[in-house]
């Protein structure tokens, strides 16, 4: 279940809904959070639906979405400002979904794997521990969480955003579904 009416966007997206506990999205045009790297431009129109914290904290999500251009992506998103923030989750490129995240500290950086399995839903876990944020995922089909990456984050910057994010660089009308979002404590340190 995901609770809006505690949450801000940043961007909305020209149609979304609440409908039985879930969040329905579509995009706006062209849409994406980027900064420089390789590409050289600076993008910060993608869709993004937040609350505050302070601190450490650890944010699960869930969601589906119909992945069908380049660059189609869903997730969730930790955000300081325009120039510091993670986005992770969902991202079609090559043809086919890639678990993909997204770090910037003035510029950003890009990694991503193919996910070869089949699933309907992907679920992300975002641990935030003074200056890491710790990037887990795990799809309806598999029991355990994996990690996808240990991302430094500065901890300057004591209070984030947090929450679901979804962009669509090459088009409008990018449809994504988000089932749940929690936003808690740190459940655990540990990576291993």
């Amino acid at each position: 279940m995901i609770d809006t009416a505690r949450m801000t966007w940043l961007n909305p997206p020209p149609r979304f809904e609440e409908r039985n506990g879930c969040l329905y999205v579509w995009s706006g045009p062209k849409t994406d959070f980027w900064q420089g790297t390789y590409y050289g431009f600076h993008r910060d129109d993608g869709h993004f639906l937040h609350q505050r914290r302070d601190g450490d904290f650890t944010a699960d999500i869930s969601f589906c979405a119909r992945y069908e251009e380049l660059y189609d992506q869903a997730g969730m998103m930790v955000r300081a400002d325009a120039t510091h923030w993670m986005k992770c989750g969902i991202e079609y490129t090559d043809g086919a979904m890639h678990f993909s995240v997204v770090v910037t500290n003035g510029n950003s950086d890009w990694s991503a794997f193919r996910l070869d399995h089949g699933f309907d839903r992907m679920g992300v876990r975002v641990t935030r521990t003074g200056d890491a944020l710790f990037i887990q995922y795990r799809t309806d089909r598999m029991e355990d969480w994996r990690m996808a990456r240990l991302a430094w984050f500065d901890p300057a910057f004591v209070e984030v955003a947090v929450g679901p994010a979804f962009c669509s660089p090459q088009r409008a009308g990018f449809q994504a579904v988000f089932h749940a979002f929690s936003l808690t404590d740190p459940l655990s340190r540990d990576i291993h």
